[in-house]
């Protein structure tokens, strides 16, 4: 059922601007969060016992950081202030914040403390159990150090959160923090962040709870209302802010501390209301945007996810009712999927359902969001070509040492001599990569996961036809073991005028590599080779590739061979740009070809700037290998051979581009 919603932002646009809009301003940054920082693992079994859960997804937690990251997808300039530990799940933290591209130069590495840890699960629609691991944390080490006046005057707004105000250390850090940026002309957004449990107010085992009554917590929080522009809470947050149960009552004593605070109250499916001045007789009198009624499958993060949607339309000046309905979407999106900022919308995203809506209520299933989402949240490349030495290839090596009267135990050793010659030619430069099997090239893969090549891995059993995997069992079971930077490699012998029940098979294999790669985030590569099983035209590539961009294949990269024409690469270019404009690329395979017609092939290549690159193995590594297997020559012989051939088609593929 299509839930297309009504009144998309720029339908308001028009409306007259509200006295909160942000003024123009220098500042470098947005805003600058500040606060917790955890590693969150999320348990992937739903709808049973906590104490039942085996495995776990991994992803960056704590609200503030949380919300940077949600506003960074949304393009703001956001900023986070908190520590971690000096360990590997703080490195993970700080590589996950750059990658998103968050400022990270206000966290802390404490070399005392071990980065906050928190498991989350799904027990229904309506439990969500969750055990904070925060002894002597490191975020809840933050203080007044912490917080350098020059770094706070660089934002328009920093974000303090309720959790930081719970130990005298961290509130006196978020306190100076909120003085500094009203010194600087910045403004003071309160998300309210209540859990009782890390007030100490509640067991280990209540992490889910949400409110209990606290004299102490309200006094607290009363004590730093006035310096705040926005408060934003949930209303049981809004409760605990005020000192009373009912809602309207507890945002007039809200209002009476902070007289020209914009209040903000989430209100979950029915989403938000706001509040520039008096507080009205009803709650549905305030200020609103449209809601958009989604099927949840986990509430924790939904705050977060709403306040990223919250501050890319306040910050960027944009009517309340706009900023409501960022706000919403973005709340929508956390609930539907499991992960907390993993899983928050990108800006591309956003827009799309902005505008088009979604197929169902629930968003996790629409093809075309969940598309967009991981193509633009993908890890970043430092280089959009792809140069890659190919030696995945299982029976072609095992043919030549056949023929060599060689054992196959030799294999493994060669393709460590290839990973030598890769790295000899990147010399630590972007843009290089390699095919690598798990048959002879296990520890090639541990060799070239140490350096910043790229690694694409086969998955087909060689020369299927039929696609068939290797190895046998549940494809998506060996996936999940593989490195998250390790791209999906799958060969499919296919020709757009295959028998039907052939291609139907084929493209149902296809889709099963597809679903399981998308589904536990690895990057897929489709390689198609259609002239081993049939008759060639300019055509022909590209229309393989239109049946199964049809059938719902989008592939993050094709690999095709070397096509005969400027006119076929162009169709072939064309096919992407029509069915899927984020895909990253085509790089062109060898087919054991001579290097003169690989040449060619880059040089007529030119008319599809699709073609980012290639990946070449036989034409570089064959005639090596032979040589090393007989002994004519040795390690370092063979490495430098491979590296020259490699070397000399990466120095073409650049002329070609010249």
């Amino acid at each position: 059922m299509p839930a297309n919603y009504p009144n998309p932002p720029w339908a308001l646009a028009q409306r007259p601007r509200r006295r909160h809009q942000r003024r123009m301003t220098t500042h470098s940054l947005d805003v600058i969060c500040i606060g917790r920082s955890s590693v969150d693992l999320y348990g992937q079994q739903i709808g049973g016992r906590f104490e039942d859960v085996n495995t776990f997804s991994k992803g960056v937690g704590g609200s503030p950081t949380n919300i940077a990251i949600g506003a960074a997808r949304l393009g703001l300039r956001s900023a986070v202030i908190t520590r971690v530990g000096d360990e590997q799940m703080g490195r993970y933290i700080i590589e996950q914040l750059k990658r998103e591209g968050v400022e990270t130069r206000g966290v802390k590495t404490d070399p005392q403390r071990l980065t906050a840890l928190v498991l989350l699960g799904v027990r229904d629609d309506h439990n969500f159990p969750h055990i904070f691991y925060r002894a002597d944390c490191a975020d809840m080490a933050l203080d007044e150090n912490d917080i350098e006046e020059d770094f706070i005057a660089a934002a328009g707004a920093v974000l303090v959160t309720g959790t930081h105000f719970s130990r005298p250390n961290v509130a006196a850090a978020q306190e100076k923090a909120m003085r500094l940026a009203i010194r600087n002309g910045g403004r003071v957004l309160f998300d309210l962040d209540y859990r009782p449990n890390l007030w100490g107010l509640a067991g280990h085992a209540a992490g889910e709870a949400r409110y209990l009554a606290s004299r102490a917590v309200t006094e607290k929080y009363q004590s730093v209302l006035p310096l705040c522009d926005v408060i934003i809470g949930t209303e049981e947050e809004l409760h605990i802010a005020g000192g009373a149960e009912d809602t309207l009552a507890a945002l007039r004593a809200i209002r009476a501390l902070a007289p020209k605070a914009l209040l903000v109250a989430k209100r979950g499916p029915m989403g938000c209301v706001c509040f520039a001045g008096a507080i009205p007789d009803s709650i549905e009198d305030g200020v609103k945007g449209p809601g958009y009624p989604v099927d949840v499958l986990n509430t924790l993060g939904a705050g977060d996810g709403f306040m990223g949607g919250f501050l890319r339309g306040y910050l960027r000046g944009e009517t309340l009712e706009t900023t409501c309905a960022f706000a919403n979407a973005g709340g929508a999106f956390a609930v539907s999927r499991l992960l907390c900022s993993a899983e928050y919308p990108t800006a591309p995203e956003m827009t799309h359902f902005l505008a088009h809506g979604a197929t169902s209520r629930r968003l996790r299933e629409d093809q075309a969001l969940s598309h967009i989402h991981r193509a633009t949240t993908r890890r970043p490349r430092a280089s959009d070509e792809l140069m890659a030495l190919a030696i995945d290839h299982r029976a072609p090596m095992e043919t030549i040492a056949d023929e060599c009267g060689a054992a196959y135990d030799r294999i493994p050793r060669f393709k460590l001599l290839a990973v030598d010659a890769a790295l000899q030619v990147a010399d630590g430069r972007p843009g290089y990569g390699m095919l690598l099997d798990e048959k002879y090239g296990r520890s090639a893969l541990f060799k070239a996961a140490g350096h910043d090549l790229w690694v694409g891995r086969p998955v087909e059993e060689p020369g299927s036809r039929p696609l068939d995997f290797e190895f046998g069992g549940s494809i998506g079971a060996k996936l999940i073991e593989w490195p998250v930077t390790q791209t999906v490699k799958c060969l499919c012998f296919y020709h757009p005028d295959d028998p039907d029940d052939l291609k139907h098979r084929q493209e149902r294999e296809l889709l099963r590599i597809a679903d399981a790669a998308n589904s536990i985030g690895r990057e897929l590569l489709i390689e198609i080779i259609c002239s081993k099983n049939g008759a060639m035209a300019d055509d022909t590539v590209a229309r393989a590739m239109t049946r199964l961009y049809e059938i719902g294949l989008k592939p993050d990269w094709w690999k095709l061979e070397p096509l005969a024409s400027e006119a076929a690469w162009k169709a072939a270019g064309l096919v992407v740009d029509l069915h899927d404009p984020l895909c990253r690329g085509i790089v062109v395979l060898g087919l054991e070809a001579p290097e003169e017609k690989i040449r060619a092939a880059f040089a007529s290549a030119r008319a599809a700037p699709r073609v980012k690159g290639f990946a070449v193995g036989r034409t570089i590594f064959a005639e090596p290998f032979r040589a090393w297997l007989t002994n004519e020559i040795g390690d370092a012989e063979a490495t430098a051979e491979m590296a020259r051939r490699f070397h000399r088609l990466c120095e073409a593929w650049r002329e070609s581009r010249a």
